[in-house]
């Protein structure tokens, strides 16, 4: 029997080990938080037992005045207001807006079905295991449930009974089957028309990469869900989501009425440091702009997939306005490609550093004014450009750190 040297290091822990333990250990301390959230009375249901009205409340109050017969009343702001005071049972002092197209009124109508806190708990219990399915269809099994359990803003979309989880599942889904089964690859971004803000930079690629059966698919699958919605809805419906639309986008982007400070886009982060209204547009333009050059040039590219996905994905967050730190759940899908990427090809210097202060950044949300969403995106974009340079360049490989 032979005897170790104790001289000898210790062999490396593979890298998808390393990562699950990481996103394991992230997610039980978020299970922690929402367990003295709950005793505490700041998450569900108050000190006194009754619910908490947080972001979800939108979504019920809209659901039952489209249930009563009246769902072009969901855009306005009084109306809409007094049926979140009637989801809850008591008066609050803020309001939440109902912003979206009636195509997301089904979801809505469904939930409304169930008392509101049952169908806030059915809300999250449905759209995560959709979520964690998308991330680990592009990592693999284990790698992929806790990687997509440990993203900090994974906890404030739970918090806030978003829909942060349903994003980043239909952009993770379009672009996980894109390659192996592009028609549900396009009902995913058909599906992803119920927030338009983020499917705009899809084309795009889809175009410059010829993906003409995606397309195909996902406009069908958007018209048809229009056409569903105005035989169910009403076109009173329409009518109100775009007549409200201009005041949505004037008190939030114009006069900050949810605080500049919590939009998570380039807007936001110009407007918070005192910049003007249309200081702000114009950097929000370049940056738009730059996106869709960058996406244009990538897809056209002989690109790996990975990092053409994970590079559209990390555009299409930063080229909109409006953005809030529960819709970066989704910044979970460019890390999940370059995790895979990176699994296969070795880590490069400065990702797993990067990747450290995206997950600092988003963790810290709540207890810093200030938009770090907007920076962790920009880490990551960074990541991006790095892998895509050291692609183009043929960087050589004893540049890379092998953790596997």
């Amino acid at each position: 029997m032979s005897v170790q040297n104790l001289a000898e290091p210790a062999p490396a822990m593979p890298a998808a080990r390393l990562v699950t333990i990481i996103g394991l250990t992230l997610a039980l301390g978020f299970v922690v938080i929402l367990i003295g959230a709950f005793l505490g009375g700041t998450w569900l249901v108050d000190a006194q037992g009754q619910p908490i009205a947080n972001d979800f409340v939108n979504v019920w109050a809209a659901g039952r005045l489209a249930l009563d017969g009246h769902a072009a009343a969901a855009y306005d702001w009084t109306l809409h207001k007094a049926a979140e005071v009637q989801a809850v049972g008591h008066a609050f002092d803020n309001y939440y807006g109902w912003h979206y197209p009636p195509t997301f009124l089904f979801a809505a109508a469904a939930l409304a079905l169930l008392p509101y806190t049952a169908a806030a708990l059915i809300w999250l219990g449905i759209t995560l295991p959709v979520y964690v399915a998308a991330v680990r269809n592009i990592v693999g099994e284990r790698a992929g449930l806790f990687i997509a359990l440990g993203s900090p803003a994974a906890l404030w979309n739970v918090t806030a009974g978003q829909n942060g989880f349903l994003t980043a599942a239909l952009i993770g889904g379009t672009l996980g089957l894109m390659q192996r089964r592009p028609l549900l690859a396009g009902i995913c971004l058909g599906l992803l028309s119920y927030k338009p803000q983020f499917g705009l930079l899809f084309p795009v690629a889809l175009i410059a990469g010829k993906e003409w059966r995606v397309i195909v698919a996902a406009a069908l699958t958007a018209a048809i869900m229009v056409v569903l919605s105005l035989v169910v809805f009403g076109a009173a419906s329409w009518q109100a989501f775009f007549d409200w639309a201009p005041v949505t986008s004037r008190i939030v982007l114009g006069e900050g009425g949810a605080d500049f400070a919590r939009l998570q886009s380039v807007f936001g982060f110009v407007r918070a440091q005192g910049g003007s209204e249309t200081l702000a547009w114009s950097v929000q333009g370049a940056v738009a702009l730059a996106s869709v050059v960058a996406v244009a040039w990538l897809w056209r590219s002989r690109a790996a997939y990975e990092l053409k996905a994970a590079a559209l994905t990390c555009a299409a967050l930063l080229a909109t306005p409006y953005l809030y730190m529960y819709d970066l759940v989704a910044l979970t899908i460019p890390a999940a490609f370059l995790l895979r990427f990176a699994l296969v090809r070795g880590f490069m210097l400065g990702e797993a550093i990067g990747m450290s202060t995206a997950i600092v950044l988003l963790a810290a949300f709540p207890y810093v004014k200030a938009n770090l969403g907007l920076a962790a995106a920009i880490v990551v974009a960074l990541l991006i450009a790095q892998r895509v340079h050291a692609v183009g360049n043929r960087e050589p490989v004893q540049r890379n750190i092998e953790l596997r």
